[in-house]
């Protein structure tokens, strides 16, 4: 039997209430100006008369740097994302709670990389603020619409890899006050992966065919809340050459790891939808193993020749 999205939210809210309750007790209290060195800043260009911004001035690697104005822009779009979650999960009890604890620990995120970079002057300030502005005047929708399965399976694989994003991006900076300010914002997305990761898999055992389903849609048309930014897969190419995230990262430290988790492919009881699904995915994840492989193949031949040049 279909259980419909007001059998689901009500059926899940002690799921909820239970990985609220745990989220509140195992999360670390964490201020972001600790970890902005702010004695290195100095004013900019403009209404202040300071220093304008040169490339100069800039200590950080372009992959570097692209991959934090990436993670950056992604984390600027919060007011969409809350919006999303709330119109989906409502504003009432431990649902509603949670929205606005997650709200208030993601909304640190973007402030703290910002202040990061502009204290630096890692980044053109001018730019950063026309691609913050660009990227938001978009908005974000949730692809999934109002489907609590997808929208909980997609979040649980997005937060991982947010997490794995953001950890690989502080080690390539090269720089260790920002591989520690990335290591605490990664520190809340991973505790906001196994909130999520938790409700999924309740949800599995109270619609099994249902949240196959879901689970084998999300999988196999994830894309990141941040690829409508412009020049994004220039960007993403950057940073898979570089080992920030990559196709192989995808497979084996995001999807793998949560869907062993949820035992999907153990889980008995499904019916003719869920076997489907289930068959779909399998499918699918032996396609990107076979992708992770050609891709690491031909970085690893491009890394040979720049070698061979340098050498």
């Amino acid at each position: 039997m279909t259980m419909t999205q007001a059998d689901l939210l009500r059926e899940l809210e002690q799921v909820v209430e239970s990985n609220l309750e745990r989220h509140l007790q195992v999360a670390k209290e964490w201020f972001p100006h600790e970890f902005i060195p702010w004695s290195e800043g100095r004013t900019f260009d403009g209404v202040l008369g300071g220093d304008a911004w040169s490339p100069d001035d800039s200590a950080l690697s372009d992959v570097a740097r692209s991959a934090l104005v990436v993670n950056l822009l992604t984390e600027d779009n919060l007011p969409s994302y809350h919006h999303e979650i709330a119109a989906l999960f409502g504003r009432d009890a431990a649902w509603g709670e949670w929205v606005h604890r997650w709200t208030a620990e993601e909304g640190r995120h973007g402030a703290a990389i910002r202040d990061y970079l502009l204290v630096r002057r890692a980044v053109d300030p001018v730019e950063l603020e026309r691609a913050r502005m660009d990227h938001m005047g978009t908005g974000y929708t949730n692809a999934h619409g109002d489907d609590l399965l997808a929208s909980l399976a997609y979040v649980s694989f997005q937060e991982l890899a947010t997490r794995v994003s953001h950890r690989n991006t502080g080690r390539v900076t090269g720089d260790p006050v920002c591989d520690q300010l990335l290591a605490k914002i990664a520190s809340d997305e991973n505790l906001h992966m196994i909130f999520y990761r938790n409700l999924l898999h309740a949800a599995l055992e109270l619609a099994p065919d249902q949240t196959m389903r879901a689970v084998t849609d999300v999988v196999t048309t994830f894309t990141m809340p941040g690829a409508d930014i412009a020049g994004f897969q220039r960007k993403a190419v950057e940073m898979a050459v570089a080992g920030v995230y990559d196709l192989r990262q995808h497979r084996d430290d995001v999807l793998m790891p949560v869907l062993r988790y949820w035992k999907v492919f153990e889980a008995e009881g499904l019916g003719e939808q869920g076997e489907t699904a289930r068959t779909e995915l399998a499918d699918f994840l032996d396609t990107l193993e076979q992708q992770a492989t050609r891709f690491e193949d031909k970085r690893d031949a491009l890394q040979a020749r720049l070698a061979a040049r340098t050498g």
